[in-house]
């Protein structure tokens, strides 16, 4: 009754996920808010002792007490032993009903609910041969289980307010005139009943809260996931790029010119423990790129390459709180030269609102905007304010433009 189920999650754990709703089911339990959410009538026996029902019939046992009175009337209305004992047996099966009519309601749609209620509302009629109008002291019963429903407040208030004035009307048919005395079996119906009411929203207002700081929480990990996915491919994508490249020259070299493949190697080791310090930065979440920082690793993976590079000779005309994304930019542009363009020259242009990576290569495929690094790089700027287009550039090759 105090809590309220988590969104159900697109992942593997969303079986154990459903499986946890079903002790913890409540007023304002939206069965039908999750398109594949659990069918009612599967979970129905879970239901029946979850969390928020067990505290449900706490209070409902408890209430249930006054119906003692209930059953005396019975005993002394029965003419034979035999009478007594059908009466008491219709008064058991209504406090049953009573004390389950709140949880099945919970997973139900509106018109389930009032189905409910409307039942509840039937087996009192049960005991007219026994109580005679009398039975209506047990309509604040039905209004409980109207305001627990947690209906629209519009159909509540017809509901327990019609219980009130169909009581209160009866009242004055049987006494056969007006008497203020008669107004006391209403307005304990239409007290209890709303003030149930109001308590049952209390709770539903709590649960859906705790819902969507649930549902704040997942979103949270599920983003954070993603930017962990992207700085490593990115990092990783940059890094293994010109560890291949320089191993790649290192074996050429091997024969011909051993110190400098020895070199090459060395600058392999480098780069390898570089992109694991980078690895376990990004994943803590302290990893910072700057622009002039990837410049440099630009200049190192072109040359690698045996590409040509026009570097711009420093980074003041970009804006300091812009400057990790045009880091991010430069890195996943030059890897994307490096890797794919087969281009013998690419320039970075650094401007006050835009960094542009250009290349003489083979200009874009039709694959290019939809690669993994750059849906993350779209990601990334779109997420800054930023806009990124793709294209021919004026040098015949692929163009990667940022604006920032």
């Amino acid at each position: 009754m105090r809590h309220m189920d988590r969104a159900y999650l697109p992942s593997r754990d969303a079986r154990m996920e459903r499986a946890s709703e079903t002790r913890r089911f409540g007023p304002g339990w939206p069965v039908r808010a999750a398109a594949d959410g659990p069918d009612p009538i599967a979970v129905f026996p879970a239901v029946l002792w979850s969390r928020g029902s067990r505290s449900w019939y706490i209070g409902a046992v408890f209430s249930s007490l006054w119906m003692v009175s209930v059953g005396q009337a019975v005993i002394e209305a029965s003419p034979s032993a035999a009478s007594a004992t059908a009466g008491i047996l219709f008064v058991v099966l209504f406090n049953l009903a009573f004390l389950i009519a709140a949880p099945i309601a919970w997973t139900l749609g509106s018109r389930g609910r009032l189905i409910v209620c409307a039942a509840l509302l039937a087996l009192t009629f049960v005991l007219t041969p026994w109580l005679g109008w009398s039975i209506t002291g047990m309509w604040t019963y039905v209004g409980v289980i109207v305001g627990m429903a947690v209906l629209p407040w519009r159909t509540t208030w017809l509901v327990i307010g019609g219980l009130a004035a169909v009581d209160l009307a009866g009242e004055v048919a049987v006494a056969g005139a007006w008497d203020d005395s008669l107004l006391f079996g209403p307005a304990i119906i239409l007290s209890i009943s709303m003030m149930m009411a109001a308590f049952a929203r209390t709770i539903a207002a709590v649960n859906q809260l705790r819902a969507t700081q649930d549902r704040m929480a997942v979103l949270a990990a599920e983003r954070e996931r993603g930017r962990v996915a992207r700085d490593i491919h990115d990092i990783l994508g940059h890094s293994l790029t010109v560890i291949t490249v320089k191993t790649e020259l290192a074996g050429r070299l091997v024969d011909v010119d051993p110190a400098r493949a020895k070199a090459e190697i060395a600058e392999v080791e480098t780069l390898a423990r570089g992109a694991l310090a980078d690895v376990r930065a990004t994943v803590a979440g302290v990893r910072a790129v700057t622009i002039s920082g990837e410049l440099a690793a630009a200049g190192i993976a072109l040359s690698a390459a045996g590409i040509e590079a026009e570097l711009p000779g420093s980074t003041d005309l970009v804006p300091p709180d812009r400057r990790e994304l045009a880091g991010w930019v430069v890195r996943e542009g030059v890897t994307n030269v490096v890797r794919h363009s087969a281009a013998s020259r690419c320039r970075v242009t650094l401007e006050p609102h835009g960094v542009e990576v250009a290349d003489d290569g083979v200009g874009p495929l039709t694959s290019a905007s939809s690669s993994t690094g750059l849906t993350g790089l779209r990601e990334r700027v779109e997420s800054a304010g930023g806009r990124m287009t793709v294209g021919r550039s004026d040098l015949g090759g692929f163009s990667l433009r940022v604006a920032l």
